[in-house]
């Protein structure tokens, strides 16, 4: 098992499926986002400058998250393999990566793509809500809270993000076009691409990305 590289447009639910993932395969989930939390958390210049991007609904730029990204998969817990969520998100942060496996005896051996149409998409985000205490996620559509504007979890209060508003989804989705959509092509080109129906149930996106990784040799030719 190698390097399997999460594709799929915001909302299209590769955080939660990618965490499943990883504790089928036993790897590590690695999480652009999540490294860009620790950094801010720590107070490190890369995390503000990265967050600063974030909040606007844009990408963080190559070299910021390129260094993170590559930085978290040399650790040991990363040598089974790693799945890779939110990474890379454009041609330079996938040529980037590969650089850095091949230079490391590794390469990636697939990259699953959960395919949802825009409309559901804007549905999905825009619904939205988050916990300020301990951050559980709702849907009002797909998973509401049993009371409006509360946490089931620990009664905290329920918000939507910033990045969740209408206009910015729209912005996210348009720059997900712009620069993440190209990776299709590219992992098409190098026969790793693997379609997955992303409107079934959370088990049948499962159940279809498990069997997508486990048809690839893993092997670095």
């Amino acid at each position: 098992m190698d390097f399997v590289v999460l594709l799929g447009p915001p909302g299209a639910g590769k955080g939660t499926q990618a965490k499943l993932l990883a504790q089928e395969l036993g790897i590590p989930h690695v999480s652009s986002g999540d490294l860009f939390r620790d950094n801010l958390a720590r107070k490190t210049e890369l995390g503000l400058l990265a967050k600063s991007f974030m909040d606007r609904g844009d990408l963080v730029p190559d070299d910021v998250t390129v260094r993170m990204v590559i930085d978290r998969i040399g650790h040991p817990d990363c040598e089974a393999g790693v799945i890779l969520d939110g990474f890379p998100r454009t041609l330079g942060q996938a040529v980037a990566l590969d650089d850095a496996l091949v230079a490391a005896g590794r390469c990636v051996s697939v990259a699953p793509l959960i395919q949802v149409p825009d409309d559901v998409l804007m549905d999905r985000l825009t619904a939205r809500r988050i916990c300020r205490q301990c951050g559980a996620v709702f849907n009002l559509v797909s998973n509401p809270p049993e009371v409006p504007g509360v946490c089931g979890e620990c009664q905290g209060e329920l918000y939507q993000r910033d990045d969740d508003n209408s206009e910015t989804v729209r912005n996210r989705l348009y720059t997900y076009y712009r620069d993440t959509a190209p990776l299709i092509g590219y992992y098409f080109a190098r026969k790793l691409l693997v379609e997955v129906d992303g409107q079934q149930s959370i088990d049948d996106v499962q159940t279809a990305l498990v069997a997508a990784v486990r048809s690839m040799p893993g092997d670095c030719q």
